[in-house]
């Protein structure tokens, strides 16, 4: 599923192929994808660079705002020579010189047009400060009020926005902090720790465009089922449902106390 440092990602691609480009139209191929707004205007106005808040990817053309989120299997695809379109392309914005496709297979992303700074706020406006932007005593500072699992907390978007499933997992492997422990049993020393190891994650994966399955990361032996093991300890890794969503831990890095 594309988290922040994905999303990274597809902002830098946006700006090198389709930033600064006019758009000739906007080909609705599955008009259910173009979740709100009209694509009526566009035409003829410069399709801005992208600037990302948590998962979202935000570009303005003209007077209107193009909002793209990328669900679990949408990513941006740019074409230079007008070739056959693929199957799962679901909005293609037709520039000069090139397509911009919006693809996704699994339809749970879309894209949205926005006429009014009222429209952009309805949508994006329930989100946290994105990740990138919260330091130590910000990260205290939301944490503090918080019940619930350390997970939970950080995978809730208006807490802070951009964390996933896998760079959550990420973060708690290298803190060394039991995934679906309660932050009430989480003191300030941890919280500290939850914090630096949050920004070297980010920092570690963004100009990859993605969390890398790298040895050394925990990402590279989550999807190994049979003979997953910790890249830090050996241990076998284990696996279990924590706030809604399949969670990987070393048992002895992390233990639940």
């Amino acid at each position: 599923m594309p988290e922040l440092s994905d999303v990274e990602g597809f902002k830098r691609y946006l700006n090198r192929h389709a930033a600064g480009r006019r758009i000739e139209r906007v080909d609705r191929v599955d008009r259910s994808m173009l979740r709100t707004g009209s694509v009526r205007g566009l035409a003829g106005c410069e399709l801005g660079s992208a600037r990302r808040h948590g998962k979202w990817l935000i570009a303005e053309a003209g007077l209107a705002t193009v909002l793209m989120h990328f669900g679990m299997t949408g990513l941006l695809h740019w074409s230079g020579n007008g070739g056959a379109r693929h199957v799962h392309d679901r909005v293609v914005f037709v520039l000069d010189g090139g397509e911009l496709a919006y693809r996704d297979m699994r339809k749970f992303g879309g894209v949205w047009i926005a006429r009014e700074a009222r429209r952009v706020d309805e949508l994006i406006g329930s989100l946290g400060p994105d990740a990138l932007e919260v330091d130590r005593d910000d990260f205290r500072e939301l944490l503090a009020p918080r019940r619930g699992s350390v997970k939970a907390a950080l995978m809730d978007q208006t807490l802070i926005a951009g964390l996933g499933n896998l760079l959550v997992d990420e973060i708690c492997w290298r803190a060394r902090v039991h995934p679906g422990l309660a932050l009430a049993r989480i003191g300030p020393e941890r919280r500290d720790r939850l914090h630096a190891c949050m920004r070297a994650v980010l920092r570690d994966s963004i100009p990859h465009g993605r969390i890398p399955p790298e040895p050394g990361w925990l990402t590279g032996a989550r999807d190994d089922r049979r003979s997953g093991a910790c890249p830090r300890c050996g241990t076998r890794l284990r696996r279990a449902t924590i706030a809604g969503r399949t969670t990987v831990w070393c048992p002895r890095c992390q233990p639940k106390r």
